[in-house]
């Protein structure tokens, strides 16, 4: 199974990628507590989840594309990789976001993680752009 996100935001999609397409900007997910980002692997400590790398797999500035797995995590996962792509739409930008995660038990628990995420980056999408 997979999780798949589709939610259109009224931004465009320069300004979404300006946040997402970082690798190293992580504070719109919720619950970091530190991140590294090295240059291909991204670290986080999250409150209540412990620690997590992720491998960044591809990121593709043309196409507004990133696609990154988990490579450790606390407990260990049996594989995870998610995309995030960005698409020009009327409104402002489709946003989706899939995530393939073993074991299947995990996905309730990933799909919350990705909802808190859109809401926070909905949230500093709005305070950045009224600036």
């Amino acid at each position: 199974m997979a999780i798949k996100i589709e939610r259109i935001l009224p931004y465009g999609p320069s300004v979404i990628w300006s946040i997402v397409g970082e690798p190293g900007r992580v504070d719109w997910v919720p619950g970091v507590e530190s991140a590294e980002f090295d240059g291909d692997v991204r670290r986080f400590k999250m409150a209540g989840a412990g620690g997590l790398a992720e491998r960044i797999n591809e990121r593709d500035e043309g196409r507004m594309y990133l696609e990154y797995s988990v490579i450790e995590s606390t407990p260990p996962l049996q594989s995870h990789v998610a995309s995030i792509t960005l698409e020009a739409h009327e409104e402002g930008t489709l946003f989706i976001w899939q995530t393939h995660v073993e074991p299947v038990e995990i996905e309730p628990f990933i799909a919350k993680g990705m909802k808190g995420s859109l809401e926070l980056l909905s949230s500093i999408l709005a305070d950045e752009t009224a600036e």
